[in-house]
């Protein structure tokens, strides 16, 4: 033990501390107790080498103190064996740590919405999720002839949720009506989905809607999600886009019904999860008509802006610290 670098700094500084009686070192005593840890010296093995060491320094260490030293380090042979389980839970949690950052980041390039390009629409989106994984997924697809817009929050967060809504992402991958169908019947060939797949625990919102530049219609169907807004340019007035419906997963063989909606030149659609509805300030939950309130101050803003600046907002509201996963959609038309 003798030739162990941090027995000699040890040794070194307890001689230096015992010769000049001070408490000058305490720097260099932090700064061996840090290099110390970080070598994985448990308290009993400290122990043993403050005997050892003082054994060496100390001619006269009368056999009371040296016994007493011994039965300290008997012991701290229990909090050793503690610190040493304690060492092997962190390396597995740094281990799981590297795992989990491995699965955000594969998750976030299989989910990763895009915003296509539009020449009837101004469309902005977003989405952060409060944790490393999201429960959160949205989609927009333009084939060229309509504007499809999927929105959908799984209840639940970790890594079950992401694993079942990048299940989701790939269901809707596999329709291939999934950019023209018809609203209910996307809701409920993603239903039977789900409700085969997925733990009866767990259930997904999702609104689904498709956009017709010619007609100007914007159809759309709901899986019991968070309603979104409605803004009518010639009314300067905002309305809930409220749809009714089951959420994905609670009950086989669910019909949706259709909604419709014409867009007029200068109105706007909004779409949320409820991370965005039920963000918490100081004052309590945020209330919906404060959202049309941040929305009124930022729709200046093309798009893409509002979106980040609305998400800033109600974050700034809640300090930073992120309760929920949030997704955002704005729609200029």
């Amino acid at each position: 033990m003798e030739d162990q670098p941090q027995l000699i700094a040890y040794r070194n500084l307890l001689m230096r501390y015992v010769s000049q009686d001070s408490y000058s070192m305490s720097e260099d005593s932090e700064l061996l107790s840090g290099a110390l840890r970080a070598r994985g010296v448990s308290p009993d093995d400290l122990v043993n080498m403050h005997i050892d060491v003082l054994k060496n320094v100390s001619s006269n260490l009368d056999n009371a103190t040296l016994r007493s030293l011994y039965f300290l380090s008997k012991i701290m042979e229990g909090y050793g064996s503690e610190y040493r389980e304690h060492q092997t839970l962190k390396n597995r949690q740094k281990q799981l740590d590297t795992e989990l950052d491995v699965a955000a980041e594969v998750q976030k390039a299989l989910l990763e919405g895009k915003v296509p390009a539009c020449s009837f629409a101004d469309i902005g989106a977003i989405s952060e999720p409060a944790k490393k994984m999201s429960g959160d997924y949205y989609r927009i697809v333009n084939d060229g002839g309509r504007l499809a817009v999927t929105i959908a929050d799984i209840v639940g967060k970790g890594i079950p949720a992401a694993m079942c809504m990048s299940m989701i992402k790939y269901a809707m991958d596999s329709l291939p009506e999934n950019s023209q169908g018809a609203p209910p019947f996307i809701l409920s060939s993603l239903n039977r989905v789900v409700e085969r797949n997925v733990d009866p625990s767990m259930f997904i919102t999702m609104f689904y809607g498709v956009y017709d530049p010619l007609s100007r219609i914007f159809s759309f169907a709901s899986a019991g999600h968070e309603p979104g807004f409605y803004y009518s340019a010639s009314k300067d007035q905002f309305e809930e886009l409220e749809a009714r419906g089951l959420s994905l997963g609670l009950a086989p063989g669910t019909r949706y019904k259709e909604y419709s909606r014409e867009i007029a030149k200068g109105d706007m659609l909004f779409l949320l999860t409820d991370g965005v509805t039920e963000a918490r300030t100081d004052n309590g939950f945020i209330e919906r008509k404060d959202i049309v309130d941040l929305i009124r101050q930022s729709m200046h803003l093309p798009a893409a802006k509002m979106v980040k600046q609305i998400i800033y907002e109600l974050k700034k509201m809640q300090h930073f610290n992120l309760h929920d996963d949030f997704t955002f959609i704005a729609m200029k038309f």
